[in-house]
């Protein structure tokens, strides 16, 4: 479990850099956003970024407790028994395809942000009424409403999470995943410069994506 767990986190920081145009051009919009006095102020305006990313946080928490559970329903609808090992068998084949996909292998999973469209079409106006943001607690809510934005590394983590058919370890899974995010969603706004090299550097991507898909693997046989 500690394996996935750290395979998430991973999930998370490799990712972020591979979608970092993406997340930096929100990050670019918010920070733009913000009165004068706060994006002169480095502390303060680390403290609005770090509560966007804790918006986010609660937003995949809730989505991987609700994944979860399914996955638990799921998990007994099969068979207690066997259906422990179809979950795994699923959640290791989805992990190595995030792999091939930071490794630039499998681009055809980024597909799976059309999933979430119909949803964003009706939080993205609340997100729009939330903005000048202004306030810590703003910065909160656009957050959550952000997590729910479509990406198709955070479809996959969510599968991942489905499949391990608990609703705490899927909410876990999800929360070490928004950890893995944080360095380079906050870092965009104070060194976008030197993330984008790294985001843009397909060794390291290519790199990134063998070490989830050797994590998958280990995975699979210590937890068969």
């Amino acid at each position: 479990m500690e394996t996935d767990y750290l395979a998430a986190f991973l999930i998370g920081l490799f990712g972020a850099l591979h979608c970092v145009g993406m997340c930096g051009s929100i990050i670019g919009v918010l920070t733009l956003s913000l009165p004068r006095e706060i994006r002169e102020q480095p502390p303060r305006l680390v403290s609005h970024l770090l509560f966007y990313s804790a918006g986010r946080l609660l937003s995949y928490v809730l989505a991987g407790i609700l994944a979860g559970a399914f996955g638990s329903g799921l998990l007994y609808s099969i068979s207690p028994q066997s259906g422990h090992k179809v979950l795994l068998i699923i959640a290791t084949g989805l992990m190595v395809a995030v792999g091939f996909y930071l490794a630039g292998w499998f681009p055809r999973l980024a597909y799976m942000e059309r999933l979430g469209a119909p949803i964003w079409r009706r939080l993205e106006p609340l997100g729009r009424r939330l903005l000048p943001v202004k306030s810590p607690l703003q910065a909160l809510l656009y957050g959550m409403i952000w997590g729910w934005l479509p990406c198709g590394l955070v479809y996959s983590a969510l599968f991942i999470a489905l499949a391990h058919g608990n609703y705490f370890t899927g909410g876990v899974f999800m929360f070490m995943f928004g950890l893995g995010t944080l360095p380079a969603v906050v870092g965009t706004g104070i060194f976008a410069d030197q993330l984008l090299r790294w985001a843009r550097n397909p060794q390291i991507r290519m790199y990134a994506g063998i070490i989830l898909v050797v994590l998958a693997l280990w995975g699979l046989l210590i937890n068969w």
